[in-house]
């Protein structure tokens, strides 16, 4: 009996110590006594104007239970926030203020400092803790931002060009606006501190304004108006019946091409979709492909006027609203956002001026296309093509042969669709094929710059 009262004993310990054990580990892999610190989203150094608030996110599994920052202009110390959040988050902003008084405004540099501690009862009921230091560059100072030389004016439809001055030690963003959300990318222009920007009025936007501006990496901010004189052109509308022998034929076959028409019986919901969802799909490959501009330094840019088809006749202009009808009710509409030429079949296609090809490929109702940049943000496309005789990535010359005229895509006769772009905004190709426009507008705004930028160095 008495042995039997040891083993009883024994085992009665040897659970209970198996329990501790089972209770310790519990404990220690449970949530509540998680032992990760928050986490502190906050770059390592950053820059302050001292207006806008300095952003911190914090965040932790078991809820941010407290948090507290202090700034330091190098002299004191100043405790801008302390919180106790009663309700832990696991995911919490905040906005970091200048102190109301007693900070010294002529400080280049400051150190914030961010504590925060989470919901875990780890650490004896305490939580975990995190600390991060942010080392603040000081920079109230608005960047300058000056126009320099411009176009004197711009045509609904039309392109212009900027030569304008971008100058603080803290550079960030330089940039021109526009009033309709366009931003132009300006391109480094003959010597530091100076930009140059093709800019464009696009058809489908009836008014025009556009600015210069400057952001450094504080926040700050500077604005310069681009003085143009603004021609609001008005352009055709025409109403085009639809036959329905176009409609069982060239629709009808190329319906059987793009995704969107593939299940469609219906002609005329056929040609809705073509000239509506395939159109903007093609024209967003060729948005997207234009809108580059590079970063080197330009410090002249010698353009031609463009002659791609020779004795070419036009047969449709550019930005021509065009809607279409069937036995008198209106099936559909779109802008044609180029100049058709045509001489005679299979025609050679001249580039007028050297670039590097960025698409020559089938591209939907434009048929067989390249698209050629020729820098400064000024691309042009050639639609319809029969034959393609360039590939992506080929360096074109002036007056080589790149196609060959034809009726690819949404053509019904041989033509070419002739089509000009300012970082992705479609452009009155007229404007590209004169050569007194080219003179007044883009050469002689760049030169005038030129001897400007020499007077102020």
């Amino acid at each position: 009996m008495r042995q039997n009262k040891k083993g009883l004993g024994t085992s009665l310990l040897l659970l209970l110590f198996l329990s501790i054990i089972g209770g310790v580990v519990y404990l220690a892999n449970s949530p509540i006594f998680e032992r990760v610190p928050p986490k502190i989203s906050v770059p390592s150094s950053l820059f302050w104007n001292l207006k806008q608030p300095l952003k911190v996110h914090l965040s932790d599994s078991s809820g941010i239970r407290s948090y507290k920052v202090i700034l330091n202009d190098g002299k004191s110390d100043f405790t801008v926030l302390d919180e106790k959040v009663q309700n832990p988050q696991q995911e919490l902003d905040i906005a970091v203020q200048l102190p109301k008084a007693g900070w010294d405004r002529r400080t280049k540099s400051a150190t914030m400092t961010i504590i925060a501690t989470d919901g875990s009862q780890w650490n004896f009921m305490k939580g975990n803790e995190s600390t991060k230091s942010v080392k603040i560059t000081i920079d109230s100072k608005r960047p300058q931002a000056f126009v320099l030389s411009n176009s004197y004016k711009i045509v609904r439809g039309g392109s212009a060009i900027v030569v304008f001055g971008a100058k603080d030690e803290y550079l960030d963003k330089i940039e021109v606006h526009t009033n309709f959300g366009k931003v132009f990318k300006p391109e480094p222009f003959y010597k530091d501190g100076y930009y140059v920007a093709l800019i464009a009025w696009p058809v489908t936007q009836k008014r025009f304004r556009a600015w210069v501006e400057v952001t450094d990496l504080a926040g700050n901010r500077s604005k310069a108006h681009i003085p143009l004189y603004v021609e609001n052109y008005r352009y055709r509308h025409s109403k085009i019946k639809l036959k329905k022998r176009f409609l069982e034929g060239k629709i009808a076959d190329l319906s059987t091409e793009f995704d969107e028409t593939a299940s469609i019986s219906d002609p005329l919901k056929q040609f809705k979709l073509i000239n509506e969802t395939v159109r903007e799909k093609n024209e967003d490959l060729i948005h997207s492909l234009s809108s580059n501009v590079s970063d080197a330094l330009i410090k002249h840019w010698n353009i031609k006027p463009f002659y791609p088809l020779k004795n070419a006749k036009k047969v449709a202009s550019f930005g021509d609203h065009r809607f279409y009808y069937y036995n008198g009710k209106l099936v559909s509409e779109s802008y044609h956002l180029g100049l058709d030429l045509a001489s005679v079949k299979m025609a050679k296609i001249k580039s007028s001026n050297p670039g590097r090809v960025v698409f020559s490929g089938y591209n939907g109702i434009y048929g067989n296309m390249p698209l050629i940049d020729h820098g400064l943000g000024l691309y042009t496309i050639y639609g319809h093509c029969s034959t393609l005789l360039v590939k992506d990535g080929d360096d074109v010359s002036r007056n080589s042969v790149i196609a060959k005229t034809g009726k690819t895509g949404l053509a019904l006769g041989d033509h070419l669709h002739f089509g000009v772009i300012v970082q992705g905004v479609e452009v009155r190709p007229i404007e590209w094929m004169d050569g007194h426009w080219i003179h007044d507008n883009i050469s002689q705004v760049m030169k005038v710059a030129r001897k400007m930028i020499d007077r102020r160095e």
